[in-house]
């Protein structure tokens, strides 16, 4: 509120300088009118004291929100306005106290330097604004830019993993770069969903952005005997931390279609986010198999660094600013992560 108060101008919704200047002027007249009537009720209770005093905040809310014009006319209709009735002997010009010559200079230049500072600091307020909306669009260029170059980046390593998988015979080498490019792509999706869905914002609203980063896992990943809910609670969290819990998300709920249900088994994954003034928490369940989330060892249990995909999910984690975990179930496996207390 207060950024929007110091930047505010009462011509600023005009577009010719005719009308600019008599908005001025009109704002400099109500802000002197203002001021005639506050003193005139001051006046039933004090008359004659302080006849300047009102003049001096009057000036300087005109200079500040209507430029020096509207300044100029607050000056000489409340300056004048206060000499005339207020200062003995009223209703004249003329002086009755001896000092009060020297006593109406005073004010007058001291009310000249407050508009004149007034006026500086509303030019320099306008100037550091101008230059910050500047910086802001060329943030925005910049980070536009930044963002086609990422997208291109990924296109072309996972161009050329896919070159160099066409060009060996070797199955394990084979599997390997399938599964980095299957990565690659899994990174690449979810940086552009966040970006199409979020754009430039510094925090993110999780809904909407899980449940886009499920549809495309569950389109793309899932057989049709597969089902996949979901229980998203709404939540903003700040973009790196939504960045690493939609990434940990894709690379759970893909191990799962990858490893849970081999050979058309059906089954159900269940994805559940909730968030409350302490913090948050992610839950992925299956009923698959029991290894969806290390399948390297198909006879051990999970343990913390066995996998790719386990490894990547600790990562994220920690990216994350939370703790991974498995919790014991009757069947299929359950991940869940949970953000650190603050």
């Amino acid at each position: 509120m207060f950024q929007r108060l110091a930047t505010f101008d009462v011509s600023a919704g005009f577009a010719s300088p005719a009308a600019k200047l008599g908005a001025q002027a009109l704002f400099g007249l109500a802000c002197a009118l203002a001021m005639i009537g506050t003193r005139s009720l001051l006046d039933l209770v004090a008359p004659t004291s302080g006849p300047f005093a009102l003049v001096y905040p009057t000036v300087l809310i005109a200079t500040l929100f209507g430029h020096w014009r509207a300044g100029l006319v607050a000056y000489l209709f409340s300056f004048f306005w206060a000499w005339w009735f207020v200062l003995p002997s009223v209703g004249s010009f003329q002086f009755v106290v001896p000092t009060d010559p020297s006593r109406v200079v005073i004010n007058a230049s001291a009310v000249a330097v407050i508009a004149l500072l007034a006026e500086t600091f509303r030019r320099a307020v306008q100037t550091a604004a101008e230059a910050r909306d500047a910086e802001i669009e060329r943030r925005g260029l910049l980070m536009a830019e930044l963002e086609h170059r990422t997208k291109n980046n990924f296109a072309l390593v996972a161009s050329l993993l896919e070159l160099q998988k066409r060009r060996t015979d070797d199955e394990a080498v084979i599997s390997a770069l399938g599964e980095a490019t299957g990565r690659v792509h899994t990174f690449a999706r979810a940086y552009a969903n966040l970006v199409d869905s979020q754009g430039e914002g510094s925090s993110v609203e999780m809904r909407d952005y899980l449940e886009e980063v499920i549809l495309r896992v569950r389109e793309g990943a899932f057989a049709d005997n597969v089902a996949v809910q979901t229980d998203i609670a709404s939540c903003v969290l700040p973009r790196q931390v939504a960045v690493a819990l939609g990434l940990f998300v894709n690379e759970a709920i893909t191990n799962c279609a990858k490893y849970a249900f081999p050979e058309g088994r059906a089954g159900s994954v269940d994805v559940g986010f909730t968030c409350d003034g302490s913090g948050w928490s992610v839950t992925v369940r299956d009923d698959g198999v029991g290894n969806s989330i290390q399948p390297e060892v198909e006879e051990a249990p999970l343990r913390r660094g066995g996998g790719m995909g386990t490894g990547l999910m600790h990562a994220f984690a920690r990216q994350a600013g939370a703790e991974m975990s498995v919790e014991p179930t009757n069947r299929g496996h359950c991940v869940k992560l949970v953000s650190e207390p603050v």
